[in-house]
């Protein structure tokens, strides 16, 4: 059997003191209770940067301008009926202040502390490449 792919823009936040954003997943969605980088699935005719220009206003009451965006990695996981496909952006440049909008706890947490929190699958293989990129405070 085929799996479908699905495909999230997410986006590693950075503030001036090298801490990356992180949000928890709220009660009632999958994987509840789980720790995140922000973002969301690509809507129907949408390029990945406009998800996560469109996600993270939605989310996070931030406003990002494209050239903000820079592509950093990816991951590929595979869930039982379907295969995630998740590239990472980094941004260090934003309008507003980030606060959960949906009712989520949002965290700012140095790279080499977010093992600390527990992540979806996808989102682990991630954190070994903002600690090769943000330099230790």
């Amino acid at each position: 059997m085929t799996k479908r792919l699905l495909l999230v823009a997410a986006c590693a936040l950075v503030d001036a003191d090298g801490r990356v954003l992180i949000s928890q997943r709220p009660e009632g969605k999958a994987l509840a209770g789980l720790w995140e980088f922000p973002g969301g699935k690509l809507e129907p005719g949408e390029r990945p940067e406009e998800t996560l220009i469109r996600e993270l206003y939605e989310e996070l009451g931030i406003e990002v301008k494209e050239e903000c965006l820079a592509p950093l990695t990816f991951a590929s996981h595979s869930y039982e009926d379907f295969t995630l496909l998740m590239p990472l952006w980094i941004c260090r440049r934003w309008e507003g202040t980030p606060h959960g909008r949906e009712g989520q706890a949002v965290k700012w947490v140095l790279p080499r502390k977010l093992r600390d929190y527990p992540m979806p699958p996808a989102d682990e293989p991630l954190i070994p490449m903002l600690i090769d990129m943000i330099p230790a405070r």
